[in-house]
């Protein structure tokens, strides 16, 4: 399907689509490598082009790469209208605790259940989770899995009405907190200085939970993508997606220097 500029859906033909059933509720995943799992959340306004490339990129660097669909059309071109309507129909979502005083979304149990799952098929000594935007903090909360060994926080924009909350219930927060310490994790994150969705107040309470255990890394927002996906530039309106949407595929460009350093954490911890 053509869409904005020429560019064009991704067919996901290179994936296999698989139905993953945890505790009687099933999701498509779709998983393609070889190697220690990594899962790989979309972020708004669903798994795009853009979230592919890094699966891709995931996938070549020697892992197993779990992409889970949570909301909007697979493998969508994101445009203004449909990214507007996943947002609305998403925020009302029980699985999803979009606002503050919601505490941990409810999908993250899912989601530990398939890191388990690929664990056990994969092997290795664990598996990696990225979150992105809206699955940005969830590669957190995915850590109280044990399996879970290297998660990847990239900008966060839960809870949407509280720049400075985590979207964590306080249980977790002080699991998370004790199991970073007992296994001495280590959380990267990324974000740009100016991202109105994921604010350095986040990055600051996220330092207060995990103290040194949190690598929060912030790039300079005029480094962006100026030409990303109408979704981007119309709704998000600032930059945000530091690996995805806003991503300058430039060797040397700090936005891929950032890829870099997310796929040398993952091989450093998952294949030691």
């Amino acid at each position: 399907m053509n869409t904005d500029s020429g560019r064009l859906d991704d067919a996901i033909a290179d994936f296999s689509r698989r139905q993953v059933d945890v505790d009687g509720v099933v999701k498509t995943v779709y998983v393609a490598g070889a190697g220690p799992a990594v899962v790989l959340m979309p972020e708004m306004p669903g798994i795009s082009p853009d979230v592919l490339r890094l699966a891709r990129w995931v996938r070549d660097a020697g892992f197993t790469v779990h992409v889970p669909s949570l909301f909007g059309r697979d493998g969508a071109y994101p445009t203004v209208e449909d990214g507007e309507r996943i947002v609305r129909r998403t925020c009302v979502s029980a699985e999803f605790r979009a606002f503050a005083g919601g505490g941990t979304s409810p999908v993250t149990a899912w989601l530990r259940g398939l890191a388990r799952q690929a664990h056990a098929e994969c092997g290795g000594p664990g598996v990696g989770a990225i979150g992105l935007c809206f699955t940005g903090n969830f590669a957190l909360t995915m850590a109280l899995e044990p399996a879970v060994i290297a998660p990847v926080v990239n900008h966060p924009s839960l809870p949407l009405d509280d720049p400075a909350g985590l979207e964590l219930g306080d249980d977790d927060a002080r699991a998370l907190k004790e199991r970073v310490a007992r296994d001495g994790l280590t959380v990267l994150a990324y974000r740009f200085d100016n991202d109105r969705w994921c604010t350095g107040q986040r990055f600051a309470a996220y330092q207060a939970l995990l103290g040194d255990a949190f690598d929060g890394r912030v790039l300079p927002g005029g480094v962006a993508n100026t030409d990303p996906p109408p979704f981007f530039r119309d709704v998000v309106a600032t930059p945000h997606s530091v690996v995805t949407a806003h991503l300058v595929d430039e060797d040397g460009h700090p936005t891929l220097q950032a890829r870099d350093e997310i796929l040398t954490y993952l091989t450093d911890r998952l294949k030691p």
